[in-house]
């Protein structure tokens, strides 16, 4: 006999706010993922394209701390309060292992760190016209590798942490925290690529990238055809179809990185100026599809339980 899962809480009611912060925070981590698998890669032609990703690495980082404090409708002070305890007499670090929030602030925080140094190192690189930052090469390999790691936990956190709530469709089921970092590995990947069309040395990884994303985008497939057979098990499938548009949206998304990523070659600079743009104009439309695609997801997701 099937038992339904009850849930006892009330909505969140989240807004826009909380929706772009997981777009971003996907964006973040995945960015960094892609950029030191570039750079680990181990040809320096794909070097241009990493330092792509670092930037927007940093920017996406630099957004998420602004969109979360907006949509808690706390001040900085108190947003402050999150991390440091000035309880008179009490004063220290304010990290609860216990509690979701506390440990992504924590791990937005630390990721930061990784963020704003890979970010340093890589304009100093660009500046100077060298191939080896600040931290040389093989502790920068290193440093971009715990910072990947870091970057996995962030892409995928959001979704662990609609997981551990009690609200409906996000509790019954265990796929959106590989769900959400699939998502945004291929949204990372796609908009590194949309952003080649402004560093034309860059050109050469689009065909790493267009195959990076079409892998990123079966696993997020999978996931996704899991997610709706847990939540259907549980009896919370109905949640979802009044937003059918947008899984349609996210599903076009994912069309499109497998077929931008089925047997695309490799655009090197040294190229022709017509095959070049003619990728530019074909990776356009690709990226823009597979990033409407991610925030499709996530507002599909989170608008279920609500």
């Amino acid at each position: 006999m099937h038992l339904a899962a009850e849930h006892f809480v009330r909505s969140p009611q989240w807004t826009w706010y909380i929706l772009f912060y997981f777009f971003f925070a996907g964006l973040a981590g995945g960015s960094y993922v892609v950029s030191t698998l570039l750079r680990l890669a181990g040809d320096v032609r794909d070097e241009p394209a990493a330092r792509l990703g670092f930037y927007i690495s940093l920017v996406a980082t630099a957004i998420c701390p602004i969109l979360l404090t907006a949509d808690l409708g706390v001040s900085w002070a108190r947003f402050w309060h999150m991390l440091v305890d000035v309880t008179p007499g009490d004063t220290g670090l304010n990290f609860k292992s216990g509690s979701p929030m506390s440990v992504g602030v924590w791990a937005l925080l630390l990721f930061g760190f990784f963020v704003g140094i890979s970010a340093l190192d890589t304009w100093a690189r660009d500046r100077g016209g060298r191939s080896e930052g600040l931290l040389g090469a093989i502790i920068g390999r290193a440093f971009n590798l715990v910072g990947a790691i870091f970057g996995l936990f962030i892409a995928s956190y959001t979704g662990v942490l609609l997981s551990v709530s009690n609200q409906p469709v996000w509790s019954d089921t265990w796929m959106l925290g590989g769900l959400f970092l699939a998502s945004g590995l291929s949204g990372s990947a796609a908009l590194i690529g949309l952003l080649t069309r402004y560093r034309p040395e860059a050109a050469f990884s689009l065909g790493r990238l267009h195959e990076a994303d079409a892998y990123f985008s079966i696993l997020e497939l999978v996931l996704l055809v899991a997610f709706f057979i847990t939540v259907a098990a549980a009896g919370t499938a109905g949640r979802t179809l009044p937003l059918l548009p947008l899984w349609l949206l996210a599903l076009v998304g994912i069309g499109s990185s497998l077929v931008a990523g089925r047997g695309h070659m490799r655009v090197r600079p040294a190229g022709s100026s017509a095959v070049i743009a003619r990728a530019g104009t074909d990776t356009l439309i690709v990226s823009l599809l597979v990033l409407l695609g991610v925030l499709a997801l996530r507002a599909a997701v989170i608008f279920s339980a609500q």
